[in-house]
């Protein structure tokens, strides 16, 4: 096959581009740093590789690891829905358009919630809660929006699934596992905010073994939850991550800790407080088998990885 990926020079393109390669797949980046560039916004020379791909994975987006301030906050909304409108119409406009077009979205579309998981199904949209920051509206607003223009693309020859993803867990120098490995190391590997909001999840090879499986499941459409299927308390996936990492002591830190700990490190406190309580309904129902459905396994796997790993 041919799979292009736009965006595709971050973590989780980096994965793709590993796995998707190593099966003899020829695998195109498109980035403003890649070989092939774009802008992100208009269709150019780079929708060429577009017409006769069998597969789109579109990444593209600003990273949400900042302080959301108004710029930031418009940047991450107008990078998502140009990026994702542009993809489309390169689809849109191809003689032999790809038969699948699989578009990054995000499980925090999902509300803020301890009671029950969100699937597919039976989830609650976010954005109306009023035990939350108001705010918190905004990332939802923001991930409506980026599946909403996949949806109103005019590609009707080619498949469109919205992949609804928790936090990939890798062993790389840079990503969500290594940061979390830092504040560990460091004795931070404690409660935040009491430890009782939900943490989903899902392993590097669980998520490129669940692209190749909706690459090849045709009667897949729509939004996709990717995610383990047990996601859990911040307090207990923490622990884990202590027990994998051979670490006795994890201070908490109260919900002003976090605030203060958040505007040093040039983050949101929304990433780190609001219960993301996600299951993969569909990728189940599909017969998806998880090769690290839980936590503390898959924590000893990438800890022993990430101590192998090259430095930065």
């Amino acid at each position: 096959m041919k799979v292009v990926i736009p965006g595709g020079t971050g973590q989780v393109g980096e994965i793709l581009r590993a796995v998707l390669s190593a099966r003899g797949h020829q695998v195109v980046v498109i980035s403003r740093s890649s070989q092939i560039r774009w802008d992100g916004r208009s269709v150019g020379e780079w929708a060429r590789e577009i017409d006769g791909a069998d597969v789109v994975i579109n990444l593209a987006g600003r990273t949400v690891n900042c302080r959301y301030t108004e710029a930031n906050l418009k940047e991450m909304m107008d990078s998502r829905v140009e990026s994702t409108r542009a993809v489309g119409l390169a689809i849109e406009r191809a003689m032999k358009p790809p038969r699948v077009w699989l578009q990054m979205s995000t499980a925090t579309i999902y509300a803020h919630r301890l009671d029950a998981p969100n699937d597919e199904a039976t989830g609650i949209i976010g954005g109306t809660e009023t035990n939350v920051p108001a705010y918190w509206a905004r990332s939802v607003e923001i991930g409506k929006a980026w599946e909403r223009t996949q949806e109103e693309a005019n590609t009707p020859r080619t498949r469109k699934v919205a992949l609804r993803t928790s936090m990939v867990m890798s062993p790389d120098r840079g990503g969500i596992f290594d940061v979390l490995v830092g504040l560990t190391r460091a004795g931070l590997g404690g409660a935040i905010g009491g430890g009782e909001q939900f943490i989903s999840w899902i392993h590097e090879r669980d998520f490129s073994r669940a692209i190749e499986l909706l690459i090849e499941r045709s009667d897949i459409s729509g939004p996709v939850n990717m995610a383990s299927p047990n996601p859990l308390r911040q307090r207990e996936f923490m622990s884990a991550l202590r027990a994998a990492l051979g670490m006795s002591v994890g201070l908490p830190a109260t919900k002003w800790m976090v605030e203060i700990g958040a505007f040093f490190l040039r983050t949101d406190t929304e990433l780190l407080l609001k219960s993301r309580r996600v299951v993969p309904g569909r990728l189940l129902e599909a017969g998806f088998a998880f090769e690290f459905p839980n936590w503390a396994e898959a924590a000893v796997e990438l800890a022993a990885r990430w101590r192998g790993a090259p430095t930065a």
